[in-house]
C-alpha cells in the first residue's frame, strides 16, 4: 500500500532514477572487467617475449666469453710454451673488471637455465 502511494506520488521518477543508477553501475563493472581481461592478456604474453628476448641477450653476452674461453683452452692445449706446438704469442687475459664480470655472467646464465630446467 505504501509502495503504491509512493509510486503514485513520484510518478515513477524514483524507478527511472534507480534504473539509471543500475545501468551505470553495470557499465562500470563491464568496463572494469574488460580492463582486467586486457591486463591479464598482456601479462600472459609478456613472459613469452621476455623468454625470447632473454635468450638473445644471454647469447649476446655469452658468445664473446665463450669465444675467449675456447681460445684460451685451445691455446693452453696446443700452443703454450711447453705444449705440442710451442708459440711465442699468448692470448691476453681480460682486464680486471671484466674477468670478474665474465665469471658472474656465465654463472648467472647457467644458474637461470638450471633453475628453469629444474622447475619444469
Amino acid at each position: 500500500m505504501l509502495a503504491a502511494l509512493i509510486r503514485w506520488l513520484t510518478g515513477g521518477i524514483l524507478d527511472r532514477v534507480l534504473d539509471t543508477i543500475d545501468k551505470r553501475v553495470d557499465a562500470e563493472t563491464d568496463r572494469d572487467r574488460i580492463k582486467a581481461e586486457v591486463i591479464k592478456t598482456y601479462l600472459e604474453t609478456r613472459p613469452g617475449f621476455m623468454r625470447a628476448g632473454g635468450f638473445w641477450l644471454m647469447l649476446l653476452f655469452a658468445a664473446p666469453l665463450g669465444f675467449w674461453f675456447a681460445a684460451v683452452t685451445i691455446y693452453s692445449v696446443f700452443w703454450c710454451a711447453g705444449c705440442a706446438f710451442p708459440q711465442d704469442w699468448t692470448i691476453a687475459a681480460l682486464p680486471p673488471p671484466l674477468d670478474d664480470w665474465s665469471g658472474l655472467i656465465i654463472a648467472s646464465i647457467f644458474g637461470v637455465v638450471g633453475y628453469t630446467m629444474g622447475r619444469r
